[in-house]
């Protein structure tokens, strides 16, 4: 088995550990609501400090791992996030949640960044959107698990409970990441020659990212307001989802964890659909095309999917259809992640981060005003034809992406 294999495994175990904690908070939020007697405008602030303060620092974690080295950054990282797991579940009350959850996303903020750095120097550009597939699938699969791991232990343990286990859960992962990782490959025993030579030379990194020229670039601000848009659809299902299900369609407690896995389930198949799809047709048609085409269509039959789910009743067809819309969503994902690698190589840790800046900064306005829109529409379905506009712009502005085009022209 080639050692960038190995890695992926290590990449995905993370990738379903930054879910599976990050969705805990939503899959334990009426427990927690109920517990605290938080109402639902005051449960978007919780919501919106992870947001807001993973929004924050994607650039300053992302840069520090492209100029430290992930083996390093990581580590902390995950040590940091699983701290404050731990300290969410001994809070006593709406302000210190507040605060536990602005700590907690803080950590969280460097991961996909840091790994959009690893796939970089350990991956060939061919292999690049799958790999990104992969690592989103497993967050999807974290997604999936969340409820049903969750709900169990919180009927035994408490809301508490669940969130001191999920952070030992981190706390492992950091110390097999430090045992394992090499910042390059070549610096990695047991790697061979052949599977170097497929892998490529890493370029040198820079001193400093040259944001003076990146920030004049039109393409650069285009990706940043695609992605602040795709992260409207994303956060509902993060944030809303589950409260969504019980308060606004009646579902049990009981049955909300077992139905609010399935548009996960189909998130992981979109993501490895789309990175596959997204390497395929760039090697058939072009960059250009390949990455367009599974960017454009993804955001935009989820658009379309959203509206058709706040439009129809009954259960089983709303679960049906917000799942086929959040599968079709993630074909997009491993597109936009690796626009960032084929557009700055050289700084895809600072790029990603700018991306994913943007999104929790979508993330944080959905997070915060999904709870108003439902207190002055008396709804819980108003606020999803909002974020189907969203994605629909999204979609829109991503046919207008060239990947073949870099940021800095050295790196062309």
């Amino acid at each position: 088995m080639r050692q960038r294999h190995r890695l992926l495994a290590l990449l995905v175990g993370l990738g379903a550990i930054t879910f599976l904690d990050r969705l805990a908070m939503a899959a334990l939020a009426p427990r927690i609501q109920d517990d605290l007697g938080i109402p639902p405008e005051r449960w978007g602030w919780v919501a919106g400090a992870f947001a807001l303060s993973y929004a924050v620092f994607q650039v300053p974690l992302g840069t520090l791992g492209d100029r430290l080295g992930q083996r390093k950054v990581l580590t902390a990282l995950v040590l940091w996030w699983s701290l404050f797991t731990a300290l969410t579940g001994a809070a006593p009350g709406f302000t210190v949640l507040v605060l536990t959850q602005l700590l907690f996303g803080a950590g969280e903020a460097g991961a996909y960044p840091c790994i959009s750095g690893v796939i970089a120097r350990w991956y060939p550009a061919a292999e690049r959107a799958r790999a990104q597939g992969f690592v989103w699938g497993a967050s999807r699969i974290g997604g999936a698990l969340c409820p049903l791991l969750v709900a169990p232990l919180a009927g035994g343990w408490g809301w508490r409970g669940a969130l001191f286990a999920l952070a030992g859960v981190g706390l492992m992962w950091s110390a097999s990441w430090w045992w394992w990782h090499r910042d390059y490959p070549g610096l990695k025993r047991g790697i061979t020659p052949a599977e170097l030579a497929e892998i490529g030379t890493p370029r040198a990194l820079p001193a400093a990212v040259p944001w003076s020229r990146i920030l004049r670039q039109r393409q650069f601000w285009l990706i940043l307001g695609m992605y602040w848009c795709y992260v409207w659809g994303s956060w509902f299902y993060f944030s809303w989802l589950h409260t969504y299900l019980v308060r606004g369609r009646g579902f049990s407690l009981e049955e909300m964890a077992i139905y609010s896995a399935a548009p996960f389930v189909m998130g992981l198949c979109g993501n490895l659909a789309g990175g596959f799809l997204s390497d395929h047709l760039a090697t058939r048609y072009g960059l250009r095309m390949g990455r367009r085409l599974t960017g454009s269509l993804g955001l935009g039959g989820a658009a379309l999917l959203l509206v058709s789910a706040a439009l129809t009743p009954g259960k089983a067809a709303v679960v049906a259809l917000l799942s086929l819309g959040y599968g079709v969503m993630d074909v997009f994902l491993p597109s936009a992640w690796a626009v960032c690698l084929d557009v700055a190589p050289r700084h895809a840790g600072a790029v990603s981060g700018a991306m994913n800046t943007a999104g929790a900064l979508g993330g944080f306005a959905c997070a915060m005003l999904f709870g108003y829109l439902v207190r002055w529409s008396g709804s819980y379905d108003a606020p999803l034809i909002v974020i189907a506009a969203m994605l629909m712009t999204g979609s829109l502005l991503f046919a207008r992406i060239d990947p073949t085009r870099a940021l800095v022209k050295e790196e062309a």
